[in-house]
């Protein structure tokens, strides 16, 4: 009988529940993907290269797994809120507490098993989909890498598990603290805040204070570390419930008050709506505010690794390629490609020295760094220092004491035309012509260019690669300090971290489509005797229309603007890290505000048809 009663419940509440299971698939997929290509044995054992991805995405399911836990406690507690009138009905026809809260375990429980069918299902495919999306884009064999995977098909069903059993009981406890009137009256009662007294204005001035705080323990995050991660995840939290506590309801009571925004239309009715439970509306549009910010700052967080990548290979090698001696394979190579700077030097060996000809160096000087500074990082010059006859690099403690040193902007150059590979046993002598003419030692020829486009031409540079570790058997991949391998380093890293930073987005952004759905749509049935009222008085559906637009579009903008700021000013997190965090951070930002301007206008529609179905 209670198993019939519970199917009954979910059933009857169907949409609200639909709404649930949309976070938790894409939630429970979204782990189960990660956790499938962070652990694949085989395939991370085959591929040393996916050592730092394979980190970035069991860090992606930490930070996953918490905000999935706080959200199924809080989806699960407003799912129960919406029930309590029906369990209250229950216990006056004579049904025990302890069987209704085994109910509500079981529907629960039930839920959380449908989930995690569903959502390993979808796990499965983008598993599938996506790690072979990945190593496509990096370019390394799928040996061993299996969608399937029973590990991390073990570690996300056991860990789905706990969260439910735990929020089953939590809402046991909930409704064993809850008297039968209570729950009988649930739907009746009305939330409102008290706008005006000291507690509003601590409220407001703490709310302040401690987003302050984290956005400078943000600001910051390079001193403080894994300290400012924990400071500002506590203070920008609170921070941001406390703000909507306190300034969202004397907004909306202010534009109320305000006489001629409210004679407009039926302006009165819409701020009224706003108006109508604001407390519960308040710690919604705090929730909201957080995933938005997660789930902005995760698809902007990844994309800023990722546009940050040539802005590092330029900064580490200013030119594209440098070869010695080249080839006529390699030549061949290289003819297709635009160069706007390329420049060739001479050189002469012994078995001491490389004696490069000061006239071919002072005639095409080589780019260099312009500085040192963080703010100089990426930005070039041509060699400006003079360069004496003469001059050797760094010989270590054989250096005699009369040695004329490279200056610091030629050492920096010489170590771009001259890699340690080549000569790795001689040091570098700056010649003239004269002396140079004498020298008996064997001749050679090195060439640097510089492309218009590097990440145009990728395939060339790896060819070029390829050759050089022919030429230099002793040469590993790893140590060839090339652009290209640099490149591929830094990309490596950055498309797991897209990746997980645009998974990680849909996820945080289902979640609070939901959260947000969860008030808009469960509360629209009680607004249809208010909105019938107003049709049968004569007001026009296209003014109901527009006032659900504006009541909902305030909803909406509220949490939006915070948790926008939010990423914004957490960007500066990055700064440690990335040369320029906030390099095109206004793509990913758009692309949020699409998908949000979409799923507001999906909103609006199905509110619509609830409170507003078509007239026959």
């Amino acid at each position: 009988m209670l198993f019939k009663l519970s199917m009954s419940g979910l059933k009857s509440k169907l949409k609200d529940y639909i709404v649930l299971l949309a976070g938790l698939v894409m939630s429970i997929s979204i782990f189960y993907m990660f956790e499938t290509l962070a652990m694949n044995r085989t395939f991370i054992e085959a591929n040393s290269m996916i050592g730092p991805i394979q980190f970035v995405f069991h860090a992606g399911s930490v930070l996953l797994a918490i905000v999935t836990f706080f959200y199924i406690l809080y989806a699960n507690s407003f799912l129960l809120s919406l029930r309590q009138n029906e369990f209250g009905m229950y216990m006056m026809l004579g049904a025990k507490k302890h069987k209704i809260t085994f109910l509500m375990f079981i529907e629960t429980i039930m839920l959380g098993i449908i989930s995690m069918v569903l959502g390993v299902a979808v796990g499965i495919g983008l598993a599938e989909g996506i790690g072979r999306l990945l190593m496509k884009e990096l370019e390394f064999p799928s040996d061993g890498y299996h969608a399937f995977y029973v590990p991390s098909l073990v570690v996300t069903c056991i860990f789905f598990f706990v969260l439910f059993f735990i929020s089953a009981i939590m809402n046991i406890l909930k409704l064993l603290r809850v008297t039968i009137l209570q729950l009988i009256h649930a739907d009746v009662q009305t939330d409102r805040i008290t706008i005006k007294g000291k507690r509003t204005v601590v409220m407001a001035f703490f709310s302040i204070l401690l987003l302050l705080i984290g956005y400078a323990a943000m600001i910051n995050m390079a001193v403080l570390q894994h300290f400012g991660v924990i400071i500002a995840l506590i203070t920008i939290t609170s921070g941001t419930y406390l703000l909507f506590m306190s300034f969202f309801p004397l907004i909306i009571h202010k534009m109320k008050k305000n006489k001629k925004r409210t004679e407009k239309g039926i302006n009165a009715f819409t701020f009224a709506q706003l108006n109508f439970r604001i407390n519960s509306l308040t710690k919604v549009l705090a929730t909201v505010a957080m995933l938005i910010a997660l789930a902005a700052g995760a698809i902007t967080a990844g994309m800023a690794f990722k546009n940050n990548v040539h802005i590092m290979v330029d900064g580490f090698n200013i030119y594209d390629v440098g070869i010695h001696n080249p080839t006529a394979e390699e030549k061949r190579i290289l003819e297709p490609i635009t160069f706007i700077e390329k420049h060739e030097y001479r050189y002469k060996v012994d078995e001491k020295f490389v004696y490069y000809l000061k006239e071919d160096l002072m005639k095409n000087p080589p780019l260099v760094q312009t500085g040192k500074a963080r703010e100089d990082f990426g930005q070039t010059k041509n060699v400006s220092e003079d360069l004496p006859v003469g001059a050797e690099s760094a010989g270590g403690k054989n250096e005699a004491k009369d040695m004329i040193k490279l200056p610091a902007e030629w050492a920096e150059a010489m170590n771009t035309i001259e890699p340690y590979y080549v000569h790795p046993k001689l040091r570098i002598k700056i010649v003239d012509q004269k002396m140079y003419d004498q020298l008996q030692g064997k001749e050679g020829l090195v060439w640097i260019g510089k492309s218009d486009d590097f990440m145009k031409y990728t395939k060339v540079w790896k060819q070029i690669d390829e050759l050089q570790l022919k030429k230099y058997t002793d040469l590993k991949a790893e140590r060839m300090n090339s652009k290209y391998t640099n490149y591929v380093g830094f990309n490596s890293i950055s498309s797991g971290t897209v990746y997980m930073g645009f998974f990680l987005g849909i996820a945080f952004l289902a979640m609070m489509a939901s959260c947000l759905m969860f008030k808009i749509l469960t509360g629209a049935s009680k607004d249809i005797k208010r909105y019938e009222m107003l049709r049968k008085i004569g007001v026009r559906r296209e003014l109901l229309t527009k006032s659900m637009y504006k009541e909902l579009f305030m909803v909406f903008l509220f949490p939006a603007i915070l948790g926008i700021i939010h990423v914004l000013i957490g960007m500066k997190m990055f700064s440690f890290i990335l040369v320029n965090p906030y390099y095109r951070v206004w793509l990913p930002i758009m692309l949020f505000v699409v998908i949000y301007a979409i799923y507001y206008f999906i909103t609006v529609q199905l509110y619509r048809g609830i409170v507003l179905p078509k007239e026959k």
